[in-house]
């Protein structure tokens, strides 16, 4: 009975959390008004192939950004994850994630992820094309993951995210937070709800944005009073996501998924998601997935557009046991693009 309750109270606060983001429903306007979009840039290749659609069944550490619950689902005591993809506008980005069962504690994860923008030149008003100078903005997030199986059908998992921005000597910090439930209805059919960066307003401040200047009004010459320039509080991206797995085929030689999913966000446009994978003898997987974007000013529907710049994904994965108890992954995924380079991932994972 306490099980029970305990159960019944999280999907109530992550069904409140689900109607209270879907109540801040994006759209055309609110659009380019959120910060710290790089909590949005998708950490996986198994998932990504599958155009972000299985959050019903993700498992292992990838899951802790997909799905939290998901990562009561590892096949070893423990998992390690690392990852390196060539994002948009020539910005890469590393994650590195670790996940332990603790037993019938349940299972704790540990994640990094940064970006790499390359070296950017200093302008000024009086040096548009550059002073000669460079900087390096620095963003990181640090994660922190707990999840447990409750019952022999439902996972749940939640993660706590620190956000750390840097540009130049201005920086920005701020926390996140994410909850997620998986329920197997039956042996082939899952259903997946996860709720993300539901956290902080944050806002950049750092000593350049002090000046001085002669105050209004004093006389020529008078000593020059520091200023302080304020900015704006910027919003995180929430999202919400509802999706569902169902195994066509499941067998030891060969398995068939399909997943769907359904993407709420804050301040973008929806997402339809629909995705496949095929795995032959637990060893290779061939995956594909595809994202349909709906404007709700006009119920309009994109895809690899100018509006929605993303289109097909598709990859592959590869199973091997180094012995009875470590299993080396390695999975890819490419995403088509518009207007900038195709989007490509690679994870390399170790269970022990």
């Amino acid at each position: 009975m306490n099980k029970n309750k305990i159960l019944f109270t999280l999907i109530l606060v992550i069904a409140l959390l689900f109607v209270w983001t879907v109540a801040e429903a994006g759209s055309s306007k609110r659009r380019g008004t959120a910060g710290a979009m790089e909590l949005l840039i998708p950490i996986g290749s198994r998932n990504m192939a599958m155009g972000g659609a299985d959050i019903a069944g993700v498992h292992g550490v990838e899951a802790g950004y997909w799905n939290p619950a998901g990562l009561a689902h590892i096949n070893n005591r423990g998992e390690a994850l690392f990852s390196y993809q060539k994002w948009i506008g020539d910005i890469n980005t590393f994650y590195a994630g670790v996940v332990v069962q603790l037993g019938q504690l349940g299972s704790l994860g540990l994640n990094l992820n940064s970006l790499d923008f390359g070296e950017i030149n200093v302008t000024t008003t009086d040096a548009p094309d550059g002073t000669g100078e460079t900087y390096t903005p620095q963003y990181l997030t640090l994660g922190l993951t707990y999840s447990r199986q409750m019952t022999d059908r439902i996972n749940f998992g939640a993660s706590f995210k620190f956000i750390s921005e840097n540009i130049m000597r201005e920086s920005a910090s701020g926390l996140a937070f994410d909850a997620g439930v998986q329920y197997a209805i039956n042996e082939r059919l899952r259903m997946g709800i996860a709720v993300r960066n539901i956290g902080t307003n944050m806002c950049f401040d750092g000593s350049d944005l002090e000046v001085k200047v002669q105050p209004p009004g004093s006389e020529p010459g008078a000593a020059l009073r520091p200023l302080r320039v304020p900015l704006q509080e910027f919003e995180i991206p929430a999202q919400v996501e509802l999706g569902l797995a169902y195994d066509v085929i499941n067998q030891d030689i060969i398995t068939w998924t399909v997943s769907g999913a359904f993407l709420n966000n804050n301040f973008s446009f929806d997402e339809y998601k629909l995705g496949t994978e095929l795995v032959f003898n637990h060893m290779f997987a061939v995956r594909g997935g595809y994202v349909l974007a709906q404007n709700p000013d006009n119920d309009s529907f994109l895809s690899h557009s100018e509006e929605y710049i993303f289109g097909p994904s598709f990859g592959f994965g590869l199973n091997y046991a180094l012995n009875a108890s470590t299993i080396l992954k390695l999975d890819y995924a490419y995403r088509m693009t518009k207007f900038f380079d195709s989007h490509q991932l690679i994870t390399l994972s170790l269970g022990f």
